[in-house]
């Protein structure tokens, strides 16, 4: 595993910029990894390891850089909770741990760091430096993951009979008999309305 100053740059490149919520991100990834005992990542571990993520912020993608899990590889599951939180599941010991971010972290940041000019800067420092048990809580969880929410699976694909849009791993409902996509079984769950055509 690279060391802490190497994730950051790599991060920092693939994000756009190295920001708090990146090292925030970056050290939890790295404590999921040590507390599963995971760290081949580009090896024997390669496929050993799924992380739900429950925030959209910066953090998910430094996240995602340190463990390797990606939404199109099927092992990065997004939950729009809102919380810098995340769950690393092993999936060879079915073990599980989920690390949140503490509350206090800022006011530690604040504390420790005041001759800092700036907020960020001061973020920054302290998520750096702080122990892991300043930064997060952590405990032990357990995560049924379906067979079809596997990595590597791949899934049935139904058409809708509504829209006639393809859809993979069972996201259907059955509604009079007949196979509909969430979103023409749910409508007003989309996230898109119909709209004319731009004049």
């Amino acid at each position: 595993m690279e060391s802490l100053d190497e994730l950051l740059r790599q991060a920092e490149a693939a994000h756009g910029h190295l920001c708090a919520g990146q090292i925030l991100g970056v050290r939890m990834g790295l404590l999921g990894l040590a507390r599963l005992g995971i760290g081949d990542l580009r090896g024997a571990d390669r496929k050993r390891l799924v992380t739900y993520v429950e925030i959209d912020r910066c953090a998910t993608d430094a996240i995602s850089l340190v463990t390797g899990c990606r939404l199109g590889k099927r092992a990065l599951k997004f939950r729009d909770w809102g919380k810098m939180a995340a769950t690393f599941v092993d999936l060879a010991s079915g073990r599980a741990i989920r690390i949140v971010a503490v509350e206090n972290s800022r006011v530690l940041a604040d504390l420790h760091y005041p001759h800092l000019d700036s907020k960020s800067r001061r973020q920054m420092k302290a998520y750096r430096d702080l122990t892991d048990e300043q930064l997060f809580h952590e405990h032990w969880v357990r995560v049924q993951i379906d067979p079809e929410d596997l990595p590597g699976h791949s899934g049935e694909r139904v058409v809708c009979a509504r829209c006639g849009e393809g859809v993979n791993f069972g996201r259907v409902d059955l509604v009079g008999g007949e196979p509909l996509c969430l979103s023409c079984a749910n409508p007003g769950l989309r996230y898109w309305q119909e709209a004319p055509p731009e004049q």
